[in-house]
């Protein structure tokens, strides 16, 4: 087995591990984080200014969200209930998770994350949400993500968002403009979300009428919060916040954002060696 193979499977492996034993446990190479200086007195923000390296502020594991959305984990408690409308839920439960309460065995999951189909939008951000880096131009802000080296356009020229209907394109990543509610808080709205995604790991459904709210409020120098609400009508009664308040810490300028590819045929190897045996499947048998 090569190096590569062999790192690629234990991330494998790593992205099923529980937060909290990433949590306490597993630190990305040259990032800082709060508790590396709980002392610190952080200087005062700077207006309306995003940019820069963000990770998440109380270590790599706080946002992997392997149960679900970190505000609201699929967890089988009663405040963990999501307002599904029926026809939400009917959807819900034709997703084969591999974590969650309706979880299946991985290799019987119906994922479409691990075919390296695209995560879209929110999903980047209720899974496995890593290292991010913003950069603000005249009338964009861009934000790339460390999870399959994806990016985002937020426009922030006055631009209105796109009418839902049937004329509107489906996208991955959806359409999405930027506001300053004031010198510290970036307010966006993204519409025009392809329904094959899912928001989150454990197979939470949405339709095309899915509207998602993010708001970053610049805390200080070195923090930056970002909260996540949804508002789906069809398939759920009322919006509901899927992030609340996520802490990310600023990084230097210099920090090495790694690499974090899906690759189909490592994929199918881990397939092959862990999740079909575990499952029961016998892979050579003819299928």
């Amino acid at each position: 087995m090569t190096r590569r193979v062999a790192v690629a499977l234990v991330a494998c492996a790593g992205v099923l591990a529980s937060a909290s034993v990433a949590y306490t446990q597993v630190r990305v190479p040259g990032a800082i984080y709060d508790f590396d200086r709980p002392d610190e007195k952080p200087a005062p923000a700077p207006r309306r200014d995003l940019s820069g390296i963000w990770e998440p502020a109380l270590g790599p594991g706080d946002a992997i969200q392997a149960t679900g959305a970190k505000a609201m984990p699929s967890s089988g408690k009663p405040e963990h209930e999501l307002p599904f409308t029926p026809e939400g839920r009917e959807a819900w439960m034709k997703n084969k998770p591999a974590w969650g309460v309706t979880m299946v065995p991985s290799a019987l999951s119906n994922d479409p994350v691990p075919l390296c189909d695209p995560q879209g939008f929110p999903r980047i951000l209720l899974h496995n949400f890593r290292t991010s880096q913003i950069v603000q131009t005249a009338n964009q802000v861009l934000v790339l993500y460390q999870f399959n080296h994806k990016w985002r356009n937020i426009w922030t020229d006055g631009r209105a968002l796109p009418a839902i209907d049937d004329a509107l394109e489906p996208r991955w990543w959806g359409y999405s403009a930027g506001r300053w509610e004031d010198d510290y808080t970036f307010v966006v709205q993204t519409v025009g979300l392809d329904e094959r995604t899912w928001l989150d790991n454990v197979g939470r459904p949405h339709s095309f009428n899915l509207r998602v709210e993010e708001r970053y409020r610049r805390i200080d120098r070195g923090h930056l919060e970002m909260t996540v609400t949804l508002d789906d009508p069809t398939f759920y009664t009322k919006p509901w916040v899927a992030l609340d308040r996520l802490r990310l810490r600023l990084q230097a300028p210099t920090f090495d954002i790694r690499e974090m590819e899906c690759s189909p045929s490592e994929t199918a190897k881990y397939n092959k060696e862990f999740a079909e045996p575990a499952a029961g499947i016998d892979s050579g048998a003819p299928r």
